[in-house]
This record gives C-alpha cells, structure tokens and sequence, in this order.
C-alpha cells in the first residue's frame, strides 16, 4: 500500500477519513492511491471492519 499506515487501526482511521474528505467511494480512493483493494479490504475484515458502501465508510 502506497503511502497508508501498515497498522490496521491506525489504517482504519486514515482510510475512514480520506473516504470522507477527498474520495467518493473506496474504489475511486484505491484507483487514485494505486492502493490494492482486496489487500485493504482483507486487512481492516482482519479487525472487523467491512466497507460500508452506502456510508462509504468502514464499520
């Protein structure tokens, strides 16, 4: 992952607030960040967090 925290929580809260102030959805976020999105995914499932796409958030 390209420029985004290697800890899982301190993952989350980076990822939640880029969904929130520059990206509007994690796709167009994993695109512009050349982020591999089945590997965020599958880090923030390892804490149980799943993307929340109506919210476009993680919960």
């Amino acid at each position: 992952m390209q420029e985004l925290p290697k800890d899982p929580m301190l993952l989350l809260s980076v990822v939640n607030t880029k969904l929130r102030d520059f990206y509007p959805s994690l796709d167009v976020l994993c695109m512009e960040m050349d982020v591999d999105k089945d590997m965020l995914v599958d880090k923030l499932k390892g804490i149980d967090y799943e993307y929340d796409e109506p919210g476009n958030q993680f919960v």
